[in-house]
């Protein structure tokens, strides 16, 4: 049986939510984050050098990075499922997004966090300039960038109603946690018609349902 590292609060969500589209057994095994700094408890250490999850263990094999535990379980179990025809255009973009999600789309969401984070976490005589720095940091670069990503977004999907097509694909499961991360943190959904309508679908979906009792409910903050 596929066993799933789990930490709360986490992208490794997506990956429960593959394997329950895919129809799979598997064993989830969680860690907590820890509540004062919001990072993976030590113990992940003894799983991966990088102490970060998701990381699979499927028999002998160990598979890091979600992009990486996607692919790998597409290979391995998908049978052509949750991806287009090699060679297609719909092929291309699937790849496209599949990598994009973590390479382009999640850094400045995880800055966003970061800078809007400091100011609380600053010592007292810290704060006022603390929290200048982290809103200059938020208004001249990362707020911009992440407007630009939300419109690209958006405009995608006036292409078509999924990212890599007019199938649902496993590149809709990576992008899944950038636009609820961005509906969190980043644009009012109200205002972005087309990312509400694919947060709609997505949440409609029953492995998403089902991935979410297995993992527990999970926010941003």
């Amino acid at each position: 049986m596929i066993k799933v590292h789990h930490l709360n609060d986490s992208r490794s969500q997506r990956v429960l939510w593959l394997l329950e589209e895919l129809g799979l057994d598997y064993e989830v095994i969680r860690y907590e984050r820890n509540p004062g700094n919001r990072l993976a408890p030590p113990e992940l250490l003894k799983v991966h050098p990088l102490g970060k999850s998701p990381v699979i263990e499927d028999g002998s094999i160990t598979v890091a990075e979600t992009g990486a535990v996607v692919e790998y379980l597409l290979d391995t179990y998908g049978q052509g499922r949750l991806r287009p025809a090699a060679g297609t255009e719909d092929a291309r973009r699937f790849t496209y997004w599949l990598h994009y999600a973590e390479g382009s789309a999640m850094p400045p969401l995880l800055l966003k966090l970061v800078f809007s984070m400091l100011p609380r976490r600053a010592p007292g005589l810290m704060k006022p300039l603390v929290k200048g720095v982290a809103n200059k940091a938020l208004t001249s670069f990362v707020d911009p960038q992440l407007r630009t990503h939300v419109a690209y977004w958006e405009a995608e999907l006036a292409r078509s109603e999924w990212f890599a097509g007019d199938q649902f694909t496993a590149a809709d499961i990576m992008m899944s946690f950038p636009v609820e991360a961005g509906a969190d943190r980043a644009f009012d959904a109200s205002t972005k018609p087309r990312l509400r309508a694919f947060l709609d679908r997505i949440h409609a979906r029953p492995a998403y349902r089902r991935a979410l009792e297995r993992g527990g409910e999970y926010s941003y903050a």
